[in-house]
């Protein structure tokens, strides 16, 4: 039965229990940034091939890929992994060169993930799934250092800008019919998962106008900071005409502001997010954003280019994995240690992936501090690696045992919302930059 076999995964999972804690302690104290995880990468492998996993390595820079085949044709479940971390220089894990630091606890995705399918294997659970499964480590969830990766892009390296995007164009999801993660979280509550999520596009605003002496003749010059300062008014002012129901989020910053003091700024750079529930909601707000830039832009007379860049889809999680997920959380701790959150407006690329398969991305507790935070830590180390590596065991056995009957059963119900094509397509639309010159109308 079902139970049998999550018995007997938890037994070899408990048998390694001090070498899942080491992955994830290890991964800790060498954090890599996103398409930079050359190390995290080479542990992965080695801990897959220590397991007698066949792996492939290098997948879109550094992602690692195992799949195993139950007893028949069944669905194919991938159980997955992010490599990469922040960049906080005052985390007491961080970096010293680099600044890099895991404060997402991406270090504890990993450990869970290997942490599962030590116990898939050596419990001998594998040969009675229906179905196949498929360990996944991908790289670059966090949407940092885009100058780097818009120079990979430019290098040929990469099309897109985040790890399972680019693994979906590779076709590395090409064999996967559902998918399932857990993040970590400080909580009251042993785990919960949120119905949605938001998504998210990147925009770089560049506005250039022309230096004069501030003091001496400021009317020689054109303004590129008022332009700045009059589009982020014009996009808070903007707020009321957002549904409510779209949870749109625009968080603008100014990355560059200016030369000197005594000069009138010719060059201004402000980067944001546009975030949403719905891709339509996410396209409206964009496109106002933009029409408030070219504005601020014309009333200063200045000129203005718009990068915009395609982050994270809005995420949906299946219901039916949810359930299962939650089910298996009460019965390790508890009926009142799971719960179902209706809408999270932080963003994932566990979205993208949700557009073409149902996925499941749900939280467990056991970090402490704020995630992204520099108090950030993975405070309950067997809740955090050991039970994450036990609920995504159990809910990969209830996915595929019984011959598939709960993932065959979620595939029949799910209808994804776009196709791999599509989704490309989408993306490819959205990558654009666009100039506009106060003479150009």
């Amino acid at each position: 039965s079902n139970e049998e076999l999550k018995a007997q995964a938890c037994a070899a999972i408990d048998a390694r229990h001090d070498d899942i804690i080491s992955i994830g302690e290890t991964i800790l104290r060498n954090p890599e940034t996103g398409f930079r995880e050359f190390k995290t990468e080479r542990l992965v492998a080695e801990a897959m091939q220590n397991v007698g996993l066949e792996i492939q390595s290098g997948l879109a820079i550094t992602g690692v890929k195992s799949k195993l085949t139950g007893s028949n044709d069944g669905p194919t479940l991938a159980l997955i992994g992010e490599l990469d971390s922040l960049r906080i220089s005052d985390h007491p894990y961080a970096d010293a060169e680099t600044a890099a630091a895991h404060a997402c606890g991406h270090n504890a995705q990993i450990a869970g993930m290997l942490g599962s399918a030590m116990g898939l294997l050596q419990g001998d659970v594998v040969p009675h799934l229906g179905g196949s499964l498929t360990f996944i480590a991908v790289p670059a969830e966090e949407m940092i250092e885009v100058g780097y990766r818009l120079g990979l892009r430019e290098e040929g390296k990469i099309e897109f800008l985040t790890g399972k995007a680019e693994f979906i164009r590779r076709g590395h999801f090409d064999d996967v019919d559902l998918a399932l993660m857990c993040h970590t979280k400080n909580d009251q509550v042993a785990s919960h998962v949120a119905n949605s999520s938001n998504g998210a596009i990147i925009k770089k605003i560049r506005f250039l106008g022309r230096a004069s002496h501030a003091g001496a003749r400021p009317q020689a010059g054109i303004n590129a900071l008022n332009a700045a300062n009059l589009a982020m008014t014009a996009i808070a002012l903007l707020r009321e005409t957002f549904y409510d129901e779209d949870t749109i989020r625009i968080h603008p910053i100014i990355t560059k502001g200016g030369e000197a003091v005594s000069a009138v700024p010719a060059e201004v750079v402000i980067e944001t997010f546009v975030r949403g529930r719905t891709l339509e909601g996410i396209v409206d707000a964009n496109q106002k954003v933009d029409r408030a830039v070219r504005g601020a832009a014309m009333a200063i007379g200045a000129t203005v280019e718009i990068e915009t860049t395609p982050g994270y889809l809005p995420q949906t999680n299946d219901p039916t994995m949810s359930e299962l997920w939650g089910e298996n959380v009460k019965s390790l701790y508890g009926e009142d240690q799971f719960y179902v959150e209706e809408h999270r407006t932080g963003s994932t690329d566990m979205g993208d992936l949700g557009h073409i398969m149902p996925v499941t991305h749900p939280y467990i507790f056991g970090a402490s501090g704020t995630g992204h935070g520099n108090d950030y830590l993975m405070e309950d180390k067997e809740a955090v690696y050991v039970n994450m590596a036990k609920l995504l065991a159990m809910t990969a056995i209830d996915v595929l045992g019984e011959n598939g009957r709960k993932g065959r059963e979620i595939l029949t119900n799910t209808r994804p919302k776009l196709t791999k094509d599509e989704y490309l397509k989408f993306n490819r639309d959205m990558m654009q930059t666009t100039r506009f010159a106060p003479d150009s109308e």
